[in-house]
């Protein structure tokens, strides 16, 4: 029971039902709307999206060809203070083509309407209203900000973007933070084009598609008006009463589960030339991707590499010997520049000589060291966490790049762009259900990229218990793998006085000395070691001659992390793990046990989840040990309610007191 729980669902009405949607238009605003108090379904909603329409159309140039419109409106209620955040409007588009023209957008119809003395009041945008500002070299943003807006009001506007790439459109989002009354989604597709249409999330809509006739008229390179007829394919989609996607604990990216309509073209079939098929296959995203002189060119670059090659090998014989000596060196020698992609940009050569690269820079300097030391290597393409699952072949779907080496046998997942990466150990982000590798016959493979093998977290307590409720301690907690790797992320480059201020505190307010670590930023594919002592009076209450002891101490979990009625999204851990907890206890002398926590087991399904606790006594010591495997890395939505019950039982195990009585 692995990845292999979906992520996304795909539903498809490919029907032929005719939808006879409501007429839903910009400036139609009644009294009911500005009275309406809560949301009819949705009464904790702080706002809701009333309509949303989107249309995608084509339109003709003779120099640019083909360019799609896309156009867009809303109308927004206003229910509560915390929805008052609607009111400011941003939307990304792209410049960063170096073939297309950058992409325009422009706001329109934009009114904030009001209720004032039973009279609706219109407010209109003024240009003070709107901003724009640069992301990144290839993302500008724009926004809006509407007047006079306050509880109970709706707010409308329009945007169009306008944009050469007709490969890949923007997704339609149909499901937000917010409710959406109603949505409908247009596009009109010359016969020219086909494209791959999906549905992302579990909502039902409907559709509708038909054949039409279609017509472009532009005016030539001699400013003569001209006009072409074709076939074009309408096609519709709409839905109602779309709930909230909400925030809900342990999930990878809430992107993966937010209902939209994606585009992505298939095949461009022009009169009289030939027919093109884009990326249908993971085959052809392979090829073409490696065909790219930014990708199949860079990882064969690697002669100004040999000198370097030769130096830090000298007398490295092993192949997994060498493996280790290239990856430390350029990860040493390389700095991400904190860009994302499979494509180099100033290439890998340049970015050798500045030591500043982006994800492909580095990685392809890494597979062309490791092919010159005998090694075979390849590409894999990864979509990060931040980007979704690309659970179709598409280019597009990838946005990083990592190296796979083949070592006695083995394969080794390699990214030495981050400072605390370790053969096999890549950055979290990473970590998302599938890679594809590229070879250089153009073949791909799918590689698993989530770890089958645990990280572990194992923290061993030696306490001595006085009479009046004080505790005398030593821990030692040992982390490996991504645990490690975390924990070097979080705290590698941290001042050891202000991470013992910060762990005190998030232990529960004690007293630690004598601390130590070990393999903190060095020897990094080795845990990482924590001693210390501490002292501290919390954990045990004195009750009527009586000492009750918590028995995790600060390990004690104050509450279930799976609290809501209903999941909509799958629940992700990131990574196999286990923890361990040992505790020994010394109680003080003229005290015996009276009451010790029940043993306790609980299991999820095929032991994908196991849980245990149990408490022993001798004498005077008290042994206690917990365990926690996490054995999958996401788990269906289906089997939340079995997971809340089963962290609902453990954690009240994990809160059962150690009971002393005095002799």
């Amino acid at each position: 029971m692995r990845a292999r729980f979906l992520l996304i669902c795909f539903v498809f009405f490919w029907n032929n039902v005719e939808v006879q949607a409501q007429k839903y238009e910009l400036g139609k605003v009644t009294v009911a709307e500005l009275q309406e108090k809560v949301h009819p379904i949705d009464s904790s909603a702080p706002a809701a999206i009333l309509f949303k329409k989107g249309k995608t159309i084509f339109t003709y140039n003779y120099k640019t060809g083909f360019s799609a419109i896309h156009t867009y409106e809303f109308k927004i209620k206003i229910y509560k203070k915390e929805g008052l955040k609607w009111a400011d409007q941003k939307v990304q588009y792209y410049v960063g083509y170096q073939n297309l023209n950058e992409e325009l957008l422009s706001f329109s119809n934009a009114v904030t309407y009001n209720l004032e003395n039973g009279k609706i009041e219109k407010t209109k945008l003024e240009n003070q209203g709107t901003f724009k500002r640069k992301i990144n070299e290839y993302w500008n943003e724009k926004g809006i900000t509407f007047p006079n807006v306050k509880v109970g009001s709706v707010l409308e506007y329009k945007y169009v973007l306008k944009s050469e790439n007709i490969v890949q459109f923007p997704d339609f989002d149909f499901q937000f933070s917010i409710p959406v009354n109603y949505f409908e989604y247009k596009t009109e597709f010359p016969e020219f084009y086909i494209y791959k249409a999906l549905l992302v999330g579990t909502s039902t809509i409907e559709n509708s598609s038909k054949i039409v006739s279609g017509s472009q008229s532009y005016e030539n390179e001699y400013g003569q008006s001209r006009n072409f007829l074709y076939q074009q394919i309408d096609s519709f989609y709409s839905g109602k009463d779309i709930p909230a996607l909400k925030e809900e604990p342990y999930v990878n990216n809430i992107e993966n589960y937010r209902g939209s309509i994606k585009h992505e073209l298939e095949r461009v079939r022009m009169p009289e030339q030939p027919v093109k098929d884009y990326t249908i296959t993971w085959e052809g995203v392979a090829s073409t991707i490696f065909k790219d002189d930014h990708f199949g060119k860079e990882i064969n670059k690697n002669s100004f590499l040999l000198e370097d090659v030769k130096k830090i090998l000298a007398n490295v014989q092993s192949p997994k010997e060498r493996m280790n000596v290239i990856f430390q060196f350029v990860q040493n020698k390389m700095n991400w520049n904190e860009k994302n992609s499979y494509y180099t940009d100033k290439g890998v050569e340049k970015a050798y000589t500045d030591q500043t690269g982006n994800i492909a820079e580095i990685n392809f300097i890494l597979l062309n060291m490791l092919k010159w030391a005998g090694i075979e290597a390849n590409p894999v393409l990864v979509s990060t966490v931040e980007n979704g699952v690309p659970v179709y072949p598409t280019r597009t779907g990838f946005n990083y790049v990592i190296v796979a080496a083949e070592i006695d046998e083995k394969q080794v997942l390699l990214d030495a762009s981050r400072k605390f990466t370790s053969p096999d150990i890549l950055p979290l982000n990473v970590l998302n259900w599938k890679g594809r590798m590229i070879k250089s016959d153009g073949t791909s493979k799918e590689i698993d990229l989530v770890p089958i093998k645990p990280s572990r977290e194992n923290a061993s307590i030696t306490i001595k218990l006085n009479e009046d409720g004080k505790i005398n301690g030593k821990v030692r907690i040992q982390r490996t793998d991504y645990e490690a790797y975390k924990f070097r992320v979080q705290n590698g480059n941290r001042n050891q006085d202000s991470y013992l201020e910060k762990l005190e505190q998030q232990l529960g307010d004690l007293k630690i000395s004598d601390y130590s670590i070990t393999n903190k930023i060095s020897n990094i594919s080795d845990p990482i070691v924590e001693t210390f002592s501490f002292e501290t009076n919390n954990f045990v209450e004195s009750i009527g001659g009586k000492l009750y002891i918590s028995p995790m101490l600060f390990y004690t979990p104050s509450k279930n992390p799976f609290v809501q009625e209903n999941r909509q999204m799958g629940i992700y851990f990131g990574y196999p793990k286990q923890e361990k907890l040992f505790v020994n206890v010394d109680i003080p002398e003229g005290y015996v046990v009276e009451t010790l926590p029940a043993p306790a087991r609980f299991s999820l399904e095929e032991n994908a989840i196991h849980l245990s606790l149990n408490v022993s006594s001798e004498g005077n010591k008290i042994q206690f040990n917990f365990s926690k495997d996490i054995n999958n890395s996401i788990f269906a939505a289906e089997h939340y309610n079995a997971l809340k019950t089963l962290f609902q039982k453990m954690l009240a195990s994990q809160n059962e007191k150690i009971v002393l009585k005095k002799i």
